[in-house]
């Protein structure tokens, strides 16, 4: 796959990020690996510990990034 090099990189390694979905409902994640995120219909993002979320886009409104540091 490509690397769309996002200027998301620029917050660092690892990012918290705040996803808003359209029923009103967030979800916070820390520890978001800046370097292994994959866009399309379902976002794969992958986290320190390991673990794996997929989000489906059609869901969501925005998304709050913030640096670990």
């Amino acid at each position: 796959m490509k690397d769309l090099q996002s200027s998301l990189r620029e917050k660092g390694d690892y990012v918290i990020q705040i996803i808003h979905f359209v029923n009103g409902v967030k979800r916070t994640f820390e520890g978001v690996s800046t370097s292994k995120i994959k866009q399309g219909q379902m976002t794969k993002l992958e986290l320190k510990d390991g673990r794996t979320v997929l989000v489906n886009d059609s869901n969501v409104l925005c998304i709050e990034v913030f640096s670990e540091d």
